[in-house]
C-alpha cells in the first residue's frame, strides 16, 4: 500500500471519527450543558447508566471547569465535525489542515486535565466529587480507556497534518 492508500485509509478512519462524535455529543455529552427536557428519559438513564457503571465522576457530579469543556464542545467542535468528516471521506481537501490543526490541539489540551483528575484526583468523601468516582487503579484505569481515544486520535490527526507532504503545502507566488 502505498502513500496515497495509506492517506486515504487514514483519511476514512478519521471521517469516521468525527461523524461518530456528531451523536455521542449530541445524544450524550451534551446533556451536561443543555436542558434536561430537551432529552428523552432513555437518553437520560442511559448516561446515568454509563457514569455510574464507569464511576465517571465528571458525568456524576461534573464540575464547572468540565462544563466549561462542554460548552466548547457545543460552540466550536460540534459545527466542525461534519465539515470535517466531509473532508477526510472527500478526500484531497488541503483546506481542512489549519482547522484539523485547531481542533486536534484544542481536544488535547481538554483532555490533559481530565485525564490527569481521573488518574490522580482523591475521590473520597472529604473531596469535591463527594466519594463518587473510581475506587481502584483497575476502575481509574477502565474510565482512562473511555477518554483516551479523543486524546489519541487528535494526536495522530495533529501528526498527519503537520508531518504529511500532502498537507503542506506552499503559498504560491505570482508571476511578474
Amino acid at each position: 500500500m502505498g502513500a496515497l492508500g495509506v492517506r486515504r485509509g487514514l483519511g476514512c478512519l478519521l471521517g469516521l471519527y468525527f461523524l461518530s462524535h456528531v451523536p455521542i455529543s449530541l445524544l450524550l455529552d451534551l446533556q451536561v450543558v443543555l436542558p434536561r427536557e430537551l432529552y428523552p428519559v432513555e437518553l437520560r438513564n442511559l448516561l446515568k447508566w454509563y457514569a455510574k457503571e464507569f464511576r465517571d465522576p465528571l458525568l456524576q457530579e461534573p464540575p464547572a471547569w468540565f462544563k466549561s469543556f462542554l460548552f466548547c464542545e457545543l460552540v466550536f467542535q460540534l459545527p466542525f465535525f461534519p465539515i470535517a468528516a466531509y473532508a477526510f471521506f472527500k478526500g484531497g481537501c488541503r483546506w481542512i489542515r489549519t482547522p484539523a490543526i485547531i481542533y486536534s490541539v484544542h481536544t488535547m489540551t481538554t483532555l490533559i486535565p481530565i485525564l490527569s483528575t481521573l488518574l490522580f484526583e482523591d475521590f473520597s468523601k472529604a473531596s469535591g466529587f463527594k466519594g463518587q468516582g473510581p475506587k481502584t487503579f483497575h476502575e481509574r484505569l477502565t474510565l482512562v480507556s473511555v477518554y483516551a481515544p479523543y486524546f489519541l486520535i487528535p494526536l495522530m490527526l495533529l501528526l498527519f497534518m503537520l508531518r504529511s507532504p500532502y498537507y503542506k503545502y506552499e503559498e504560491k507566488r505570482k508571476k511578474k
